[in-house]
């Protein structure tokens, strides 16, 4: 029998992605991250907006054909897959779950990508690559399950190669919290391996720390907010699968809890590109 003495947050985590994220992926698709929508009038389905915001994280990280990318919670893969065939980069991708890492050098290799997107099991907080070993790295809505984020932004830096790229998009606290948002807000923390919820202050202090220059913080609440109520939407579609997974009544506080952090002010999201200084 193998006893896990990884840190205790692993495993939060790795059940909301291993459980229900199962799920998720069956009726979401293979990006599990939110959607980039220009406005209100655009009608863009979740596929493409979905690539969309991977686009704009392709975008930020302004990688060369040939350059090492560092995927920081790279989940099964599909973007890193994505920045590969657009920039033609090698990514190494990194999880605490084993089921994901498993799955996305299994679709990476089925992609034909295997020698050009690796992925293995790490602790973004302890990284198990040399000083300087990358040229560029992100982190697509994985820093929200981190107990500290500044800790992960310190250990990106090291890995990073002076004048190397970070692009991050994260979940993040926008306005101070009321009460109403500090029941939805307990609820998500409690429930989908959410340590806290960071705020654009926070990161800017976190990233001068770690020696980042020429940092850009965009709040791009308004582009991304409309994927928690179509993510309800598209979990009652799944109600039973998730009864089964994980009982009647906890499915549905899961759509309805999903739908409110949707709704509530506190709840924000920012895109943040920096420069190994």
């Amino acid at each position: 029998m193998t006893i896990d003495q990884s840190p205790a947050h692993h495993a939060g985590v790795r059940n909301v992605y291993d459980g229900f994220g199962r799920v998720y992926r069956s009726v979401w698709g293979p990006n599990i991250h939110y959607g980039y929508w220009e406005d209100d009038a655009d009608d863009s389905s979740v596929e493409v907006a979905t690539d969309r915001l991977t686009d704009l994280m392709i975008s930020g990280l302004a990688a060369q054909p040939g350059q090492r990318v560092l995927d920081i919670g790279c989940g099964i893969g599909h973007p890193a897959r994505r920045l590969v065939r657009t920039a033609g980069v090698h990514v190494v991708g990194i999880s605490i779950s084993h089921l994901q890492v498993q799955q996305a050098n299994e679709d990476a290799a089925a992609a034909g990508l295997g020698d050009k997107a690796t992925f293995q099991f790490a602790d973004a907080m302890d990284l198990p690559f040399p000083d300087a070993s990358f040229d560029a790295a992100w982190a697509f809505e994985s820093m929200w399950h981190m107990p500290d984020r500044g800790r992960v932004l310190a250990e990106t830096a090291r890995v990073l190669r002076p004048g190397g790229r970070l692009v991050v998009a994260d979940v993040v606290q926008r306005e101070p919290i009321t009460p109403d948002g500090q029941v939805v807000i307990d609820h998500i923390k409690a429930n989908y391996g959410v340590t806290t919820l960071g705020t654009i202050d926070e990161y800017e202090k976190n990233l001068a720390a770690a020696g980042y220059v020429d940092v850009e913080i965009r709040d791009i609440t308004d582009n991304v907010i409309r994927t928690l109520l179509l993510m309800a939407d598209a979990f009652e579609t799944v109600r039973d699968k998730l009864a089964d997974l994980v009982g009647g009544e906890q499915a549905d506080s899961l759509i309805d809890f999903v739908r409110r952090f949707g709704s509530i002010p506190e709840s924000g999201y920012i895109y943040v590109t920096a420069v190994r200084a």
